[in-house]
């Protein structure tokens, strides 16, 4: 484990006792994560009389649709699956396969909150007929595509589309493909060994009732699992770009990006794909929250500064646990800001330091800089304006990564004696000087050329 400094470790504590305190909370466990690694933990409170540690369970709720979500995500990777799919082309029968793969992941297909019947969270649950025969029409309750409205249901119906998918459970899938390459050994969905007791605290006395928690069946992928300390780092870091064999890098930052804002309040939070979203202290963070009757949990990541954080509590509320490791990943980028990766020289690939340098789109002037790995990078001279990180196709093309041009294809055009003349970016001819009379600007050049 990373070591921090004793006045950052005693400045996270202090965060976590006051939570614990102010909180109520039976036991309060969170860490800090850095680079990949576990860097910082530290508990209040008592599991079966004794101090949490990094092993103890906690029931770790919707952050079970992430990793579910990154199944899906794998089986988009393969080919399996197109997330513009709609759910009736590999889980037919419901009443809402018109919606796609993606609105089910990002919370936007309007489907229904919670399952109908018995709150599925207090209650054991039925098999996947038992929930799609409860599922008609009227559980739609807003049009696909329209608002982001959190829907538990969307994530029993994915856990079903993994199990047709892979031919077997969704649990399984989730520990064949996520938890055992991470090393989260001791992710369950029924927990073993050291684990927290549920409980509600009385809102005006310090007594406490054991809740309930049952196998959610066939509602199991919207919060079923079980974790700890460990486990979560691993997935933490996971988030932020430690991805292993499990995802692609790019898939990961994909997951991250904002498909929908929350419109129910500040325009502080949003939903990716599986992924929840928070603007906090400056910071864009990435990661889940997850409650059940009796825990709280979250895992937010930084991506920017690699600084990851999270919580556990065995308390069904009155812990602020998103702010708690909101709070813990400022404090450790502020106590101890995470130094810049060193620069070194590094090759560039040939036929690339020709491309570098200033371009004009009209008037404005851009460089074009070379980046690691054969990767450009396009932006105003000013500094304001429409940037872009291009990757290679090959043959003279790039793809570009980010900002407005997200998607589109850059293409170098060259003279016949092998010199790049312009570059063709989604329409716009970009010229070594303004207006270039030797590239094919759209709506031609005047033929009197400049004037004072």
């Amino acid at each position: 484990m990373a070591v921090m400094l004793p006045t950052t470790e005693h400045a996270l504590l202090r965060r976590v006792a006051t939570e614990q305190s102010t909180g109520r909370a039976p036991s309060l466990v969170a860490a800090v994560i850095r680079d990949g690694e576990l860097a910082w933990w530290g508990a209040r409170g008592e599991v079966a009389g004794a101090r949490p540690d990094t092993g103890t369970l906690y029931r770790i709720g919707s952050i079970t649709k992430s990793l579910v979500a990154v199944v899906v995500l794998r089986l988009r990777d393969e080919g399996r699956l197109a997330l513009s799919d709609p759910l009736d082309t590999h889980v037919p029968g419901t009443a809402f396969g018109e919606l796609t793969i993606a609105q089910l992941l990002s919370h936007t297909g309007g489907l229904t909150s919670e399952s109908p019947g018995s709150w599925w969270e207090r209650s054991p649950g039925g098999d996947w007929d038992d929930l799609n025969g409860d599922l008609g029409r009227e559980e739609v309750k807003h049009r696909p595509g329209r608002r982001f409205h959190y829907s538990n249901v969307g994530y029993g119906v994915l856990g079903e589309l993994v199990a047709r998918l892979r031919g077997t459970s969704w649990l399984d899938a989730v520990r064949t493909e996520v938890l055992a390459p991470l090393g989260m050994h001791r992710t369950t969905d029924r927990p073993t060994g050291a684990h927290a007791q549920g409980f509600a605290v009385h809102p005006f006395a310090d007594v406490v009732l054991p809740e309930p928690a049952h196998d959610a069946g066939a509602m199991a992928p919207a919060g079923q699992l079980w974790s700890c300390v460990d486990d979560l780092a691993a997935f933490t870091a996971f988030v932020g770009g430690d991805t292993g064999e499990v995802l692609h890098p790019d898939t990961v930052a994909e997951m991250r990006e904002a498909a929908m804002i929350d419109d129910s309040g500040p325009w502080s939070a949003g939903y990716g794909l599986g992924l929840q979203l928070a603007r906090v202290h400056g910071k864009r963070l990435a990661g889940h929250t997850g409650s059940m009757p009796g825990f709280l949990a979250t895992t937010m990541t930084d991506p920017a500064t690699g600084t990851g954080a999270l919580a556990l509590a065995n308390a069904t509320g009155g812990v602020g646990i998103l702010s708690l490791v909101a709070d813990l990943v400022a404090t450790a980028d502020e106590q101890e800001p995470p130094l810049p990766a060193e620069w070194r020289p590094t090759p560039v690939p040939d036929g690339l330091l020709e491309l570098t340098g200033l371009w004009h789109w009209g008037p404005a002037p851009h460089h074009l800089r070379v980046l690691p790995n054969g990767w450009l990078d396009l932006r105003p001279a000013t500094g304001a304006g429409r940037a872009s990180r291009f990757r290679p196709l090959g043959e003279d093309r790039w793809l570009g990564l980010d900002g407005y041009y997200s998607g589109e294809t850059l293409t170098v055009h060259r003279d016949t004696d092998g010199t790049p003349q312009y570059l063709d970016l989604a329409t716009f001819i970009f010229t070594r000087t303004p207006y270039d009379p030797a590239a094919p600007v759209p709506g031609g050049v005047d033929d009197g050329g400049w004037r004072g």
